[in-house]
């Protein structure tokens, strides 16, 4: 379906809203708070050093401030596990649009600890506030994707769903923009600019209500017809929508048909392994390629390089601006004349190069003046060759909403 076609279907109800709103609620908290702690960093380690004065009546050791600071950062990947993990669980029994929306008010009060330590002096009120934030984003996320898959029809559901990636580099992005000196980057707002999101949450809440929930949900899950009906009409315009729910009650049936299997049980199933041992390089890969810890520390990088520090942050929006752009080129316009395979292939093979060409401008960096400056532009290649992956989402779509493989992967 061509881009002009999509865009004119999702406009025909409120499709295109609700993946608006889902997605400042869902993965775009996600992306920015891995991005959004790389500005701050250096305040905040002063801030403990600070704090711990301030109780101790001396300075801390190098190793405690070290580990503090790991803690801040590594707990909101730890949550963020427990929050997927729980996706199932939660929207299950809530639905999801109540999951989104319980999902958005911890979200806020992460904030409210997040903006109430500064004054509280509490270095463990951040480690909280990361901890909220993580399980948030985990669960959003997954819900965020979930959502997306089930209220989309067959045809689009891969491009609706790749939405999700696109969100995410747009928090990203937002993270970078925020923790720039002229907007919110400054040591005297640093717990502020950790609390933007809370903003796009509030908004969700205020807002979701309003707004139809997964029809797939109702129809599937509670036996609602009417409500599925209503909700489809409500999403894509007026019709009856009868093949659409066939379609629903088809894949339903081809899951209820297959006996339950438990991750181990589907890792043993000879008949899924190589659609499973595809889907898990893409993942691993994704998930092994460094990229948020690249984000995350973004700042140390580039300052280790031997970049200006007041130049610093403009280069990470840089790497924002390339990697939304590419998202939203290749996942929703170069797919349809590329396909998946040379997308992936391509992106992986650049990106891999241009980390070993950081690698080794990394350690020339003393050799002359300009070699810090060239460090950069492959930070940017690999960017955009890791957002060109972002087709993984229509690749898992296409295997339907609730499969094993989906359920697996959002776990």
């Amino acid at each position: 379906m061509g881009s002009f076609q999509l865009l004119k279907q999702l406009t025909r109800g409120n499709a295109l809203f609700l993946i608006f709103i889902l997605g400042i609620g869902g993965s775009f908290q996600n992306g920015y708070h891995i991005t959004g702690l790389s500005s701050p960093s250096p305040y905040i380690q002063r801030f403990i050093n600070s704090s711990w004065y301030d109780r101790y009546e001396e300075p801390p050791p190098p190793q405690t401030v070290t580990m503090i600071w790991s803690l801040i950062v590594s707990m909101f990947a730890v949550e963020g596990l427990f929050g997927a993990v729980s996706v199932k669980l939660i929207s299950g029994r809530f639905g999801r649009k109540k999951a989104m929306i319980c999902n958005s008010i911890i979200s806020i009060a992460a904030a409210g600890v997040m903006l109430a330590s500064k004054q509280a002096k509490s270095y463990e009120m951040i480690i909280v506030a990361r901890i909220l934030y993580g399980f948030s984003a985990g669960l959003g996320s997954s819900t965020h994707t979930m959502y997306l898959a089930e209220i989309a029809p067959i045809k689009i559901r891969g491009a609706v769903t790749q939405t999700s990636a696109t969100f995410g580099s747009l928090g990203k992005l937002f993270g970078q923009f925020f923790g720039l000196s002229e907007i919110l980057g400054r040591e005297d707002l640093w717990n502020v600019v950790l609390c933007v999101p809370a903003f796009f949450s509030l908004v969700q809440v205020l807002v979701l209500p309003f707004l139809p929930e997964a029809p797939r949900y109702l129809f599937i899950e509670k036996g609602d017809e009417k409500a599925c009906k209503k909700a489809l009409q409500s999403l894509w315009g007026q019709g009856d929508y009868e093949q659409e729910m066939d379609e629903m009650l088809a894949e339903q049936a081809a899951i209820d048909a297959a006996p339950p299997k438990t991750p181990l049980q589907l890792l043993r199933d000879r008949t899924v392994r190589w659609q499973l041992l595809t889907m898990s390089i893409i993942f691993w890969s994704n998930q092994l390629s460094g990229k948020s810890a690249i984000s995350t520390f973004s700042f140390d990088i580039f300052l280790k390089a031997g970049l200006p520090r007041d130049k610093i942050r403009y280069v990470t929006l840089c790497l924002g601006v390339s990697e939304i752009i590419t998202s939203i080129s290749c996942g929703l316009l170069m797919i349809e004349h590329s396909g998946r395979r040379p997308l992936f292939w391509g992106g992986y093979g650049v990106m891999g190069a241009s980390l070993v060409f950081v690698t080794v401008t990394l350690n020339l960096k003393d050799s002359s003046e300009w070699v810090p400056y060239i460090t950069g532009e492959p930070q940017v290649l690999s960017t955009v060759s890791f957002s060109s992956r972002a087709t993984e989402w229509q690749l898992l779509s296409s295997l339907g909403p609730n499969t094993g493989f989906s359920s697996l992967c959002w776990d």
